[in-house]
């Protein structure tokens, strides 16, 4: 979705941050330009020159303004190299880590260097914020514009990369063979960009999705998997797992230790879990009421049988959390109260303000894609990706630019960039419905929406809800996730987790780990503003957070169940067939 991203000049000291930024769930590859002018980034910066033409004298003086400050960076490149430092021409980020390396303020021609870079961007900036655009148009041509100088950042060519010149002098070259050695390999099998990871290592079912389990259900869209118990007794209440389908469900069961299932099996609960089929052409006209009722509700009928508890609770992560709180509106609008709790997980109701998405999902930007997708009957993951990979273009795509080509640098091996990389297909009924209905019309959040013949009310969600968001989510932004609490009528405990939008999730305890929340019980404010204000910060991961909530609201302990039954008997061993497709 659905995954904080530099370290372009010490690239291992913050790859865990890179990495984590990079799951945004969604990483362009050889179509990425494509993708980006279906969203009309090219277009916009054609407005700024138009606005720009009809307007002179705004862009004359952002002119005159680089035309000085170009002409005070010699005098300040010199004080600075004899030790007698001035005020920069312009303002420079000292938390910018793509500078990092201390020849960028030693050295007077590096120093120089990167004044000047820093008085262009001003200048680029300014000539676009000074534009008369609409609001749309200007969001874009910001976009377009930060990736043109992110792309033009002096770090990125060897010449002017101290970092990259020091390898290769301390390396005899070798870095520089190595470096060539990525690019070409790069261009020839990974469409010419950089990998982001090392998967070589990897393996679904031994170090990722490896909690143990077997399927017990499949249909066409989906399997279901149930893990096996690892504690003497579990909540009466069983668990299911409802991921997004854009990349594979295993992020919410990543690797030991760093497994939400793992933790929830291991603390007392019967999980299963969804993993979806990889859709191909064939599948380009399944609905969202597909997913509705062969999924989750599917899911449910299962596990009542095999289980045979009168309540279920459901964890439901980025769009498998949209999709949870629509299947509970649904079936409680119909009498049907089997589900227990919702736990929303990075889940946006309200699409009013989808925070940097907005500027991809406008309609004229679906309308472009829903061209793209009838002719294949699918969107391919790597292309939704590029979206997410271009706001944050300085970390997960020129990040691996200097550190694999400059630096000579092997891929890193890291479990969220390896899931990353796992991406899937949409259908493209599906995803056309998606983006039209929830981030073009934000119908879900007024009432409006109609899912397999039913206008979902999500004020028909009373149960306990546990609504967790994190703080540097970029594509579920904690503010749009906070509304989630005035729409469903039940008690809503809000929590705010350190991390991203999958660090977030992949949130095992350790001292690193915080989050948020009321002191109190007492009722959430109205705005996300208020909720900050009131909050208060606590040590640990929301992970243990939850189980005592979860121990309060998913009934007393019994004997774990079978694993399947005579009328779902097991099918096979986890994680199943359809997460390898």
């Amino acid at each position: 979705m659905v995954q904080d991203p530099s370290a372009a000049q010490d690239p291992s000291a913050a790859r865990g941050e890179v990495g984590e930024r990079a799951a945004s769930t969604l990483a362009p590859e050889s179509d990425l330009f494509e993708h980006l002018d279906a969203a009309g980034l090219g277009e916009a910066l054609v407005q700024v020159v138009r606005a720009s033409a009809a307007r002179p004298l705004q862009s004359a003086s952002a002119a005159v303004q680089l035309s000085a400050d170009l002409a005070r960076v010699p005098l300040a490149a010199a004080a600075q190299w004899l030790g007698r430092p001035i005020e920069p021409p312009v303002p420079l980020d000292p938390k910018d880590r793509r500078f990092a390396d201390p020849a960028w303020s030693t050295n007077p021609f590096f120093y120089g260097t990167r004044l000047g870079y820093a008085a262009a961007c001003r200048f680029a900036r300014g000539v676009v914020d000074s534009a008369a655009l609409d609001p749309d148009t200007a969001r874009k041509a910001s976009i377009a514009t930060e990736l043109l100088l992110d792309s033009l950042a002096p770090t990125n060519f060897l010449a002017t990369n101290p970092a990259a010149l020091k390898r290769a002098f301390d390396t005899g070259g070798v870095s520089l063979a190595r470096g060539a050695r990525h690019l070409v390999d790069d261009v020839l099998t990974n469409g010419g960009r950089p990998r982001q990871v090392d998967t070589r290592s990897f393996e679904i079912g031994r170090n990722l999705a490896a909690t143990p389990a077997k399927v017990v259900y499949r249909n066409d869209l989906m399997e279901l998997l149930q893990y096996e118990p690892q504690s003497e007794q579990v909540r009466a209440h069983p668990l299911l797992c409802s991921p997004p389908w854009i990349n594979k469900y295993y992020v919410m069961d990543l690797a030991p230790q760093r497994s939400f299932i793992e933790w929830a099996v291991q603390h007392g609960r019967t999980v299963f879990a969804i993993s979806y089929k990889n859709a191909s052409a064939e599948m380009a006209g399944t609905t969202m009421d597909d997913y509705l009722v062969h999924g989750p509700q599917a899911a449910l009928d299962v596990i009542a049988e095999i289980t045979g508890a009168e309540a279920i609770d459901i964890v439901g992560l980025c769009l498998g959390g949209a999709l949870t709180a629509i299947t509970d509106a649904y079936l409680r609008q119909s009498g049907d109260q089997r589900i227990g709790t919702l736990t929303l997980l990075n889940t946006m109701l309200d699409y009013a303000d989808p925070g940097p998405l907005k500027a991809f999902t406008d309609l004229r930007t679906v309308e472009r894609l829903e061209r793209k997708m009838r002719r294949s009957g699918v969107l391919d993951g790597a292309s939704m990706a590029g979206t997410f990979d271009v706001l944050r273009a300085n970390d997960l795509i020129f990040n691996y630019v200097v550190a694999n080509w400059l630096l000579g640098e092997e891929p890193p091996v890291f479990d969220i960039l390896a899931w990353n990389a796992d991406s899937t297909r949409m259908p493209a009924e599906m995803h056309a419905f998606y983006l039209r209905n929830f981030y073009v019309e934000n119908k879900l959040a007024t009432g409006d929406l109609q899912i397999a013949g039913r206008r979902i009310d999500l004020s028909a969600i009373k149960a306990p809800t546990y609504v967790v968001s994190a703080i540097n989510d970029h594509i579920v932004p904690w503010q749009a996730s906070y509304k989630t609490t005035g729409l469903v009528s039940g008690p809503v405990r809000f929590v705010l987790s350190s991390g991203g939008h999958i660090a977030g999730i992949v949130n095992p305890p350790g001292p690193k780990a915080w989050y948020q929340v009321l002191p109190t019980d007492e009722a959430l404010p109205i705005t996300a503003s208020a909720w900050s204000a009131a909050a208060e910060r606590c040590s640990g991961s929301w992970w243990e957070d939850w189980t005592r909530w979860s121990d309060e609201n998913s009934g007393p302990l019994v004997d774990p169940p079978t694993l399947g039954s005579d009328r779902h008997p097991v099918l096979g061993q986890g994680p199943g067939t359809y997460v390898r497709t």
